[in-house]
């Protein structure tokens, strides 16, 4: 064998090496990821916090207000309850859910032994970009940072960082502990790894992950909220009232929920906050909010947060009753 072939042969063997060892190590961290911390204690820092405490991990949930963490916990306690009640759960395995989640209002202490960080914050780009900057100081370099923003970029939200690589979306869907959904963002430098590892680990809590790109908007809300606005036009419009427009789409097209109530229980204010990332994203006029619904938001008729949105909602009441403003 000649100096070169050798050469040749050794560079090849490292490679295979090299490739193997990335192959070996990538599996192996899916199976000892164990440390998880979510950022926020709201609807779905919550939701996502029951969710990976159910499944087996350690989860550190975190939050700047003791009284959101303690509302948080009694939710979790809740829902565990009910899954209890519906045979899903034993009691054993609902105390056991419980003992594996601790609260913690410090960020850099909630992030310092995480394996991987779920931020679950208010959806405000200037918030996001703050929370990454302080995860990606104190959570560990090896540590995967994921956001489960509905709409604001990856990318942008990765530049901030020092790990782009190690930056991805995972958008789950309300209620988290019902919805099967996991929407993947890939950012625009989101390794290949770390999505393998996250669709891995989306599979591993039970969910049916999605992989998609990094644009305004990606799937989930680029398709659903100007069907949203359409319904909110529809109305503002006067070609349908609040009941028709919903019922038309349940008994027509077997949605679960009409449009109109979707958007209360979503949040108008966040419906109107996506609309402006879709336009202002794409440019296209497809994607402007309807004038009622900014002003319902200048109002304060959010939908189910606020009691009032296109339906009014009373505590302990299932009934759907228009609101006054559209009777």
């Amino acid at each position: 064998m000649t100096s070169k072939a050798r050469s040749n042969f050794h560079l090849s063997l490292l490679f295979f090496i090299i490739c193997f060892y990335k192959k070996y190590l990538f599996k192996n961290l899916i199976h000892t990821m164990q440390q998880v911390t979510v950022i926020g204690a709201g609807t779905m820092g919550n939701g996502i916090t029951h969710v990976f405490a159910q499944n087996g991990f350690t989860v550190k949930m975190v939050d700047v207000q003791d009284a959101q963490l303690e509302k948080a916990i009694a939710s979790i306690t809740k829902n565990l309850g009910r899954q209890v009640e519906k045979g899903i759960l034993t009691e054993t395995q609902k105390n056991e859910t419980l003992e594996r989640i601790s609260t913690i209002n410090n960020i850099a202490k909630g992030v310092e032994n995480a394996d991987l960080v779920v931020e679950a914050a208010t959806e405000n780009i200037d918030l996001k970009l703050k929370i990454f900057k302080e995860l990606d100081a104190h959570a560990p370099a090896s540590a995967i940072l994921a956001t489960n923003t509905s709409s604001i970029s990856i990318t942008k939200i990765a530049s901030v960082t020092m790990r782009p690589g190690k930056v991805i979306g995972m958008h789950f869907m309300n209620p988290v502990p019902v919805m099967k959904l996991v929407e993947i963002i890939n950012g625009y430098a989101t390794t290949k790894e770390v999505t393998e590892e996250i669709v891995a680990l989306s599979k591993k809590l039970g969910k049916v992950p999605c992989v998609v790109n990094d644009y305004p908007g990606f799937i989930a809300n680029k398709i659903l909220m100007p069907m949203l606005n359409e319904a909110i036009i529809s109305l503002y419009e006067g070609i349908a009232g609040v009941s028709e427009i919903d019922t038309i789409m349940k008994l027509g097209m077997a949605h679960p929920m009409g449009p109109l109530q979707l958007a209360d229980f979503i949040g108008l204010d966040v419906c109107l906050s996506i609309l402006q990332v879709l336009y202002n994203g794409y440019g296209n006029p497809k994607y402007a909010p309807c004038p009622l619904l900014v002003n319902m938001v200048a109002a304060g008729k959010l939908g189910v947060k606020s009691g009032e949105g296109f339906y009014t909602y009373t505590p302990g009441s299932k009934d759907l009753v228009v609101s006054v403003n559209f009777k």
